[in-house]
């Protein structure tokens, strides 16, 4: 079996090796794909190719496909969660230093003096009181999110001898086994955003988690708080932020998403979107999604997929079955059904669904003729039917 991988975006050549030439075919223009790769690619008004199996994304955010359109389709959508996450913690614990020490705004006095050395000597000593910063340690700083970036900024802000609230009601077990005992827990935003000097954030864009950092909290939050975004824009309400900067309630905001309200506001600054821009994540990403992409599309094995279940199932021989169907009752019947009327015997199967979606492997003791594949499909609610 052979298969065909269209690339979207530039992905890493230390991906793209993950994939066999022996068995693949990698372009950025191919016809009939089996998989597509992107980074940052708008996939919105991208025709469907009828071939097509799987999208992996290389990178965490998955705003820029159409995840539903794809669920309705049987296409799971993989994306790389916690591949960059070294890279962001790095750029946050660097803009927390930079801005502590107001290095910001003191490199751009600097570049803009003139005259004798001399001169330029004086006028570094007359202006260097306007940049009088302070030290992290024994600071208190709120992260919002405890996935692999939150986690890993947490830790790095207790290295440096800061206190440390946490927030994150939906905080996995694995994650909280690489948490510091020392981080402390909110209740809510509410509570944090009382009690911290620094908050960042690092959530998925949802609809709960939109404006996150809003007018309301930012009313009772801790006076002359500093805000970080390297999550995604409008997990923070840009204007609430402007307007608690001009009031005196917050005392800096810096993020990844520049747009015309913030490029020019005081006490704001925007970098373009480097949390992730390192050659070392964009390898990890790279390398993460490619080994799922042909682990689904060889195997139907199913991990770091935005909209399908995780599915890991050893194989048990050479003969598997893979079914995606809409999560109906009594599909499970028909597949066996279908199975037993060609005379195979099922050796292993695993069912596993999410929300809309149910996916079913089945490994049987012979090979799986055509018909059996073509029974399932017509099946009511089956989407995609593969023998691998």
């Amino acid at each position: 079996m052979s298969y065909k991988i269209l690339t979207l975006n530039n992905i890493s050549v230390l991906g793209l090796e993950r994939l066999p030439r022996t068995h693949y075919e990698v372009a950025s223009e191919i016809q009939h794909p089996d998989a597509v790769l992107l980074r940052s690619f708008k996939m919105h008004d991208w025709e469907i190719p009828e071939t097509l199996k799987a999208v992996g994304r290389a990178g965490a955010g998955v705003n820029n496909i159409p995840v539903d359109k794809m669920s309705a389709c049987g296409i799971p959508v993989f994306n790389a969660p916690g591949a960059n996450a070294n890279a962001v913690k790095e750029l946050v614990m660097s803009c927390l230093l930079l801005t502590a020490r107001n290095l910001f705004p003191a490199w751009d006095y600097t570049r803009n003096l003139q005259g004798t050395d001399a001169e330029i000597s004086k006028q570094v000593e007359a202006g260097k009181k306007k940049f009088v910063g302070f030290e992290l340690s024994g600071r208190t700083i709120g992260v919002i999110g405890l996935g692999a970036i939150g986690v890993k900024v947490a830790n790095a802000a207790k290295a440096l001898g800061m206190n440390v609230i946490g927030y994150d009601p939906l905080m996995t077990v694995k994650n909280a086994w690489q948490l510091s005992a020392h981080v402390k827990q909110a209740l809510s935003v509410e509570d944090m955003l009382s009690q911290v000097e620094f908050v960042t954030v690092h959530v998925p864009l949802l609809e709960n988690t939109r404006h996150t950092i809003n007018a309301e909290r930012l009313q009772n939050a801790r006076q002359g708080l500093t805000i970080f975004n390297f999550s995604r824009d409008g997990i923070v309400e840009n204007t609430a932020v402007c307007d608690a900067i001009k009031a005196g309630r917050v005392n800096s905001y810096v993020c990844d998403f520049p747009n015309n309200l913030l490029i020019n506001h005081e006490r704001v600054i925007t970098l373009p979107h480097l949390g992730a821009s390192t050659k070392e994540a964009e390898e990890n990403c790279a390398i993460m999604v490619a080994d799922q992409i042909r682990d689904y599309l060889e195997n139907g094995i199913v991990h770091n997929s935005v909209n399908f279940p995780e599915m890991d199932m050893p194989r048990s021989g050479k003969h598997r079955l893979l079914v995606v169907n809409a999560n109906v009752p009594h599909m499970i019947e028909r597949i066996s059904s279908a199975i037993s009327n060609a005379t195979l015997n099922i050796v292993d199967m695993l069912n596993r669904s999410r929300d809309d979606v149910a996916c079913t492997l089945v490994d049987v003791d012979k090979p799986i003729p055509q018909t059996v594949v073509d029974e399932i499909t017509s099946r009511k609610g089956v989407l995609t039917v593969r023998s691998l």
